[in-house]
């Protein structure tokens, strides 16, 4: 079975190799690799994107999240449509008006060098331990499933999986990656499909069954009407609004993708198909959970205590084709999220740090060398960060994710709202005190919530406060633009 595995992961890794050639054949210069030379369709990146932005984390964490938390994930869902409507009407045309390739040269222009380091360097740590957590969830199933069966070491799979997406992204860069992902989304929503298919085969039920049986059971209870709790209805609509602006509208990632598209309207149809989308692709995700569940409660199967291991468990117990489906549908969803983001952080650091975009005393070949150089150290770094967590995985990561998301993109979300509703300005050398002391209050303000707030527990709205204690904190640094005379 493990030899399958591996040679269906062989062959799919070679449809990507063959994609990379064919997008960098023509040449692969800077351009190609940090802006696509803006001439990918609208429509390709509109679906890409969907998987790009859900990851093997949502591939097996959120079906896992059904068992502890029902429907109620759909809140975010819901909030996540306000947020795209904000980064289509707002974050874009700023984007595309000012011509950017760093979405964070932004705040070089609007405060100063240091405010726009300190947004950099607060992207490329948010993206380096948000994607090594997607990306180990991906290494961690194929370790359990294939290597261990041969006594390898958990570092070898590790290795394998940044080495491959690491070779396939050196030369086309965000232009190969646009490509790519159409392949992972179209593979990842296919193991989704077939696996509900199969299990409703093996249970020889309609899908309306399971769902009515779920329901019966409580899977499928969509609101949490108590103010106190994490996933309280309406702190998951505005937490799923201000994670899309934040991990989206002022991700590098997510946003180099938009800006290769030809024009501000192709880009703004892009994110609006993407956005609804979402909503049907979550809620499939959402009913693959109530399914498994479903049968293991029937069958008598038992479930892991990881809810992140409840889906390849009951994919590797229903047969052998289910099995290789659904490791192919983790390793689709898991590339597609850690290419891009390795290209992502590559233009930041390449743009905000080494100043690609003023930089006249390079040669292109020059330029294209420390590029990647660059590209390299970042793989090496997803490496350390995934070797490094194993022996702290204990539940679903998702909620690890957006935690760590609540943490390191409230300062950029607060340094952009800012910049864009007020016209004063802060006094750039203090900016970093700021955003750092704001997840600070944040991280003390969760552990202590319960105690001092009458049980109330915080939840993703952490990232809403820290963007609003990084406001005020810039408001008391700040002083009025004096008047043009």
């Amino acid at each position: 079975m493990a030899t399958i595995i591996l040679l269906c992961f062989g062959i799919y890794t070679g449809l990507l190799f063959l994609i990379m050639w064919l997008t960098s054949r023509k040449g692969a210069g800077n351009d190609a690799f940090f802006r696509g030379n803006r001439k990918s369709p609208w429509y390709v990146v509109a679906y890409g994107m969907i998987g790009a932005s859900l990851s093997g984390v949502t591939f097996m964490s959120v079906p896992g999240y059904v068992q502890g938390t029902q429907f109620t994930y759909m809140g975010i869902v819901v909030g996540y449509l306000f947020g795209y409507a904000v980064i289509a009407l707002v974050l874009l045309p700023l984007y595309y008006k000012l011509n950017l390739t760093s979405i964070y040269t932004y705040l070089d222009q609007r405060f100063g060098q240091t405010s726009y380091k300190t947004g950099s360097f607060f992207f490329i740590i948010s993206r380096l331990l948000g994607s090594s957590l997607r990306m180990f969830l991906v290494v961690f199933v194929l370790y359990e499933f294939v290597f261990k069966a041969w006594g390898f070491p958990f570092w070898v799979p590790a290795v394998v999986f940044i080495v491959i997406i690491l070779l396939y992204t050196f030369r086309g860069g965000i232009k190969t990656v646009i490509w790519t992902d159409t392949l992972q989304t179209t593979f990842f929503l296919l193991a989704t499909i077939i696996t509900i298919v199969c299990v409703l085969k093996d249970l020889d039920l309609s899908l309306f069954d399971v769902l009515k049986r779920s329901a019966v059971q409580g899977y499928t209870k969509l609101f949490e009407t108590d103010w106190r709790a994490d996933n309280f209805f309406v702190k998951q609509i505005l937490s799923g609004a201000f994670i899309t602006i934040a991990m989206t509208g002022l991700d590098q990632d997510m946003m180099q993708k938009n800006l290769t598209c030809k024009t501000l309207k192709e880009a703004q149809k892009n994110m609006f198909t993407f956005s609804f989308s979402l909503i049907f692709v979550n809620l499939l995700f959402l009913v693959l959970g109530a399914t498994l569940l479903y049968y293991a409660s029937e069958t008598g199967f038992a479930l892991p205590a990881k809810a992140d291991q409840i889906f390849p468990s009951v994919a590797f117990s229903v047969g052998p084709f289910t099995s290789v489906v659904f490791v192919l549908g983790l390793v689709a969803a898991g590339y597609s999220s850690a290419d891009g983001t390795l290209t992502a952080l590559t233009t930041s650091f390449c743009y905000d740090f080494l100043r690609f975009g003023t930089d006249t005393r390079h040669t292109e070949a020059q330029k294209v060398r420390v590029r990647k150089v660059v590209h390299i150290v970042f793989a090496m770094l997803y490496l350390l960060i995934i070797i490094a967590f194993e022996p702290f995985h204990s539940d679903s990561l998702i909620a690890t994710v957006f935690d760590v998301a609540g943490f390191t993109y409230g300062p950029l979300l607060g340094l952009f709202c800012f910049g864009l509703f007020t016209k004063r300005k802060v006094r750039d050398n203090w900016v970093p005190i700021v955003a750092v002391l704001s997840p600070v209050i944040c991280y003390v303000l969760k552990m202590n919530s319960e105690v001092w707030f009458g049980g109330y527990k915080f939840g993703y709205e952490l990232l809403i406060l820290n963007g609003i204690i990084t406001y005020f904190g810039l408001l008391l640094l700040s002083k009025k633009e004096k008047k043009q005379i």
